[in-house]
């Protein structure tokens, strides 16, 4: 997958309540066009008025999960991401509530990568949770515990995980 010829020239959004966030989200996907917000109002108003390829939504901070009800409404694929959020439950409600993706703040450099992941998995119909799982699985392991979390619930992941 060239990520790169993915990305240039899609429209993002991007959602966070720290500008440092946002700097560094800017940087890492100059290749897009890029819209900002760092506040649930500002983002609210980008996403009611305007088309994108995709929003990376903070959770925390922004009402994230109401900001991604906004973007399924409108068909935008969300990407969730989080730092202090960072647990089983949230995961699992990220991908309950139709977010695309769900990457920590860790991860945050690759975030070209993970965007290219959900634009390509949507223009090839596909699953996007599936690349998720084989590029956070395992940084979702060491976090949560251990590979066990996805047994907890079990039917629901393996459902999740399905290729459509």
């Amino acid at each position: 997958m060239d990520t790169k010829k993915i990305i240039i020239g899609k429209k993002v959004l991007i959602v966070d309540d720290e500008k440092d966030i946002l700097d560094v989200l800017t940087q890492l996907l100059i290749l897009c066009k890029i819209d900002r917000a760092s506040s649930f109002e500002e983002a609210k108003s980008l996403l009611e008025n305007n088309d994108y390829d995709i929003a990376v939504l903070d959770i925390m901070g922004v009402k994230g999960f109401e900001l991604l009800e906004i973007a399924n409404k409108r068909g935008i694929p969300a990407l969730m991401l989080t730092a202090h959020g960072l647990t089983v439950e949230n995961l699992k409600k990220s991908a309950e509530e139709g977010a695309a993706y769900y990457v920590p703040k860790d991860e945050i450099s690759k975030i070209d990568l993970f965007v290219a992941d959900v634009l390509d998995s949507k223009e090839k119909k596909k699953n996007p949770w599936v690349r998720w799982l084989d590029r956070l699985g395992g940084f979702h392991d060491i976090v949560f515990t251990g590979p066990n979390w996805r047994e907890r619930e079990k039917e629901f992941w393996d459902k999740q995980l399905k290729e459509y």
